[in-house]
């Protein structure tokens, strides 16, 4: 049997929670209701109330209610709530989370979500979960169920979709889970770009017994692995794949923000580097590109995706930012160059080909790192430059032991 918490906004939405509560309740697992409500006193009666909630963070509830503002009532629970979910769980008391809500309760309860590990069960069933979810997910494994009409009351329509929605939190905290941690996880960040450099390392590196886990660079990719790589089950770092931080220099659609690259100084693990993908900055449509970047080399990559290639200016402060990044590392770390190519489309007789831009960002890696840097006269998808990134990393997790 599992306990599961049953978080929201009670003043307003008290019998759609206890609704949730007593059905889940009737799959065989308890329940936890916690009210983060900063309305009228809850319509039900909660295991943890508001005031619980928003001590655990250290707020005078009283002071913040008497103010009668909303939205700093709402702000202020959404740095509460997660510090106190966040304990429950590290204390062994939750087994997974559940929640509904409109505007405020998703901000509240998916804030707290966003406090727990991955594989965490969470599922938010939420009036915003057919839009732009990106806020509220963050790089975090939150399940996010349309809720199709607000959430307002029981009737057959939102009845039928608590009932699913508690069988679906049910069935994850009853799902069996066999998990192979025998072997030490590497992480890799790809491309399409640079997919056969990525994927001929990743079986080099299993080869050698270790488990990869590639994450797409595209931004929230980028985000994802540094939040895993912060949760220190990492072994080690294949970042070949920097590209994010073209898009987060010049103002592209796939930046990852600028702790980009941050997560591996705080973990203390073994990195290898290489200026992947740095040739290019992701844009949408044509006509979605700014106005400023005309007369720019443009390769339309489908038509969805409009890339840009990085100038020699651009590309020599890319290599600086890099190589800060990596310099900062507490760990063994490497940066390897290919130097033919650091894409497919900038290889020789390819539409990104500029050797003035490339030899820019070489030269500022060069210069400004304080780790070896490795040139190699590879292109980056091939073979030879693959394997040498691998090894380089087995090696340098050998050295860490």
């Amino acid at each position: 049997m599992a306990t599961i918490a049953v978080i929201g906004t009670l003043d307003s939405k008290g019998a759609e929670h206890a609704f949730v509560a007593e059905r889940i309740r009737a799959r065989g697992h308890s329940t936890l209701l916690i009210d983060v409500g900063t309305g009228d006193p809850p319509s039900v009666v909660p295991d943890f109330t508001r005031e619980q909630v928003a001590t655990a963070a250290g707020l005078d509830l009283t002071e913040l209610l008497a103010r009668k503002d909303r939205g700093e009532c709402v702000m202020a629970m959404c740095g509460a709530a997660p510090v106190f979910l966040a304990k429950l769980a590290a204390e062994g008391k939750i087994d997974a989370v559940i929640s509904l809500g409109g505007g405020g309760g998703t901000a509240i309860a998916t804030a707290a979500m966003r406090a727990l590990p991955l594989g965490f069960p969470k599922l938010m069933v939420s009036t915003l979960a057919a839009g732009n979810t990106a806020p509220y997910l963050g790089t975090k494994d939150i399940v996010m169920l349309p809720s199709i009409a607000d959430v307002a009351g029981l009737n057959r329509l939102s009845r039928l979709i608590f009932s699913r929605a508690a069988g679906a939190i049910c069935g994850m905290v009853e799902a069996e889970i066999s998990l192979d941690e025998s072997r030490p996880l590497v992480v890799a960040s790809m491309f399409g770009n640079t997919t056969a450099c990525i994927t001929e390392a990743k079986r080099i590196l299993e080869e050698a017994g270790y488990e990869v886990l590639i994450f797409a660079a595209t931004g929230a990719g980028g985000r994802a692995m540094e939040t895993l790589i912060e949760s220190g089950l990492v072994a080690g770092v294949l970042d070949l794949t920097t590209t994010e931080w073209a898009d987060e220099l010049i103002g592209g659609v796939l930046s990852a923000g600028p702790d980009r690259m941050n997560a591996v100084a705080k973990a203390k693990i073994p990195a290898v580097i290489a200026p992947g993908c740095l040739d290019m900055v992701n844009f949408g449509e044509p006509n979605s590109i700014p106005e400023k970047f005309a007369g720019r080399n443009f390769y339309l990559h489908n038509p969805q995706v409009t890339l840009m290639r990085t100038t020699p200016k651009e590309c020599a402060e890319l290599g600086r930012i890099i190589a800060e990044k990596v310099n900062s590392y507490q760990a063994p770390a490497a940066i390897m160059i290919p130097q033919m190519a650091i894409s497919v489309i900038s290889a020789a007789g390819q539409p990104f080909h500029d050797p003035l831009a490339d030899d820019a960002l070489f030269a500022a890696l060069r210069t400004d790192s304080k780790v070896p840097v490795v040139t190699l006269d590879e292109e980056i998808n091939s073979p030879v430059f693959a394997r040498a990134c691998a090894e380089k990393l087995l090696e340098l997790i050998a050295a860490a032991r």
